[in-house]
């Protein structure tokens, strides 16, 4: 009975999320609305067993074995000074110190783990010799290709990093070496582009597959959200866009 309920449940939040294709509607916001709700307070709940009471309420008020964990427990509750008029000025304290570790944090997180890492990757043999090997051995068009990877790579970021150069104009050769990293760049936005598409599709097939293999809730949740739009739409409560 449950998973009855619940599959009926799917169905219709998400019909209501694909009927925003028409326009914004009952439907939707409801869905949008419970989405967020119930995102939001898991969030919260998330944050205050796994976060809150291990690493603050257990330490400072029950083990009593770190009282230092006072001074981000006082910057914590000043950020609430923000929803007072008189007093809002005392959240700053709490907000600078949020700040200033997560930048110092991510500065150094993105340091060690991202850019050092890629400026230690293209530390590379111009000629990979277990690739040139592997082409005497297996002479196809993809152990050429592997190849040619490294000089392909190495070159790439040369022309990239030459395209952020602004200290000089663009002419001559270090143009014709900027559009080539001009090129290089839009391939690879394309390429993630694509990707990010290539994920919603499949995220979109998963729903379909979903709605046919459950095609009866499908075609009554369906036919009834049609039958309301049609009213909506007659009433004048919702409206199609019209064309600029």
């Amino acid at each position: 009975m449950w998973t009855t309920f619940g599959i009926w449940i799917q169905v219709f939040l998400t019909l209501a999320i694909f009927s925003f294709l028409y326009k914004d509607n009952p439907f939707y916001k409801f869905a949008e609305h419970l989405f967020v709700g119930i995102a939001t307070g898991y969030w919260v709940v998330l944050e205050i067993r796994n976060v809150l009471i291990p690493n603050l309420m257990e330490p400072l008020f029950i083990e009593h074995t770190d009282l230092k964990l006072i001074i981000p427990l006082f910057l914590g509750l000043i950020l609430f000074m923000r929803l007072s008029t008189k007093y809002s000025y005392l959240s700053r304290w709490g907000m600078a110190a949020v700040v200033g570790i997560f930048a110092g944090l991510a500065i150094f997180g993105f340091g060690g783990g991202d850019l050092i890492i890629q400026i230690r990757s293209n530390i590379l043999p111009f000629i990979d010799k277990a690739a040139v090997n592997t082409f005497r051995d297996h002479t196809t068009v993809i152990n050429f290709l592997g190849i040619l990877s490294n000089p392909i790579l190495i070159i790439g970021v040369i022309c990239v990093l030459f395209y952020f150069f602004f200290s000089k104009e663009h002419t001559g050769t270090l143009g014709l070496v900027s559009k080539i990293g001009i090129y290089l760049l839009m391939i690879s936005f394309g390429a993630s582009y694509g990707n990010t598409v290539m994920a919603r599709i499949s995220l979109f097939i998963d729903r379909a597959q979903f709605g046919i293999q459950n095609w009866i809730p499908t075609a009554i949740i369906g036919g009834l959200m049609i039958i309301a739009f049609i009213y909506l739409a007659i009433t004048g409560k919702v409206r199609p866009e019209q064309p600029l």
